[in-house]
């Protein structure tokens, strides 16, 4: 009987977890357009690999893209979660509105987004011209490309981070609190002092689960530029969603794939050392 109940667990396991890592790596030995018959390459997709200025573009518009959606999550999380901490009017309702973009379909939110940031006729460029400023090209120009999606990536998940952020607020015993109103101190100090150590393990745990968001960086750019201006916007899985799916590249695909899955293995370790480090 125990081993009927785990079945289907291991059947799943076998079918869609073990199975498609193995014939994976196998694959990045391998030449295959799907199409024909496997052909044996040997370590040439890992040669192409390290000699592909693309995809290692892709990489660092990838880190461009962390560097600043990570530090923007935070703060625009962590201040509305201390603005819905406090007693307000309506506070389930705020909380909620600002949960929902998360519980919306990405690709309706990336479309939606792709219309504000419009060059002629999107919102923003609209408000811009009605106070007599510029058009800006924010989807066209490469230097604000990946910043724009950033922006959008950030109101698109901020709602799931002001949620652990709240709970780490709550927390924080009030008594903290108390006796640092008998000494006089300031809201900032309160701030600094007390609920950004206090909230440390939350801000770390918002960083990872972010950098892995972050690396899985697909649905946006793949709608609102296709990769372009210039490879401005193309991300490493993007990219490797092109060599498989557009080009029938698998047996390199499937290279980039692994390479990449051991870079984010190797970022979550380090990132795990040093929240233990300095926890």
């Amino acid at each position: 009987m125990p081993y009927l109940l785990v079945s289907p667990y291991l059947v799943h396991f076998f079918l869609f977890i073990a199975f498609p890592v193995v014939f994976s790596i196998v694959l990045t030995f391998h030449k295959w357009n799907i199409i024909s018959p496997m052909e044996f390459v040997g370590v040439k997709n890992y040669v192409r690999l390290f000699n592909d200025k693309i995809f290692f573009k892709s990489m660092i518009n990838t880190l461009i893209f962390l560097a600043i959606h990570i530090p923007l999550q935070i703060i625009v999380a962590l201040f509305l979660a201390e603005v819905l901490n406090q007693k307000l009017k309506f506070q389930g309702f705020f909380r909620a509105a600002f949960f929902l973009p998360v519980i919306v379909s990405g690709v309706v939110v990336t479309i939606l987004w792709q219309q504000m940031f419009g060059f002629d006729t999107g919102l923003l460029n609209r408000m811009l011209v009605t106070i007599g400023l510029g058009k800006v090209g924010w989807l066209t120009d490469p230097d604000v490309a990946m910043t724009s999606i950033a922006v959008m990536a950030t109101w698109k998940n901020v709602g799931l981070y002001i949620v652990l952020f709240l709970v780490g607020l709550q927390t924080v015993p009030t008594h903290y609190y108390e006796a640092a109103d008998l000494e006089g101190a300031s809201r900032m100090q309160k701030f600094f002092k007390i609920t950004l150590p206090m909230i440390n393990p939350t801000i770390f745990m918002v960083v990872i689960l972010s950098t892995i968001g972050g690396f899985s960086l697909f649905i946006e750019p793949y709608i609102m530029t296709g990769g372009g201006p210039l490879n401005s916007t193309i991300s490493a899985v993007l990219y490797i969603y092109k060599q498989g799916f557009f080009y029938y590249h698998m047996g390199y695909a499937a290279t980039l794939g692994l390479f990449f899955a051991l870079i984010i293995f190797t970022v979550v370790i380090l990132q795990k050392k040093f929240v233990e480090t300095n926890n």
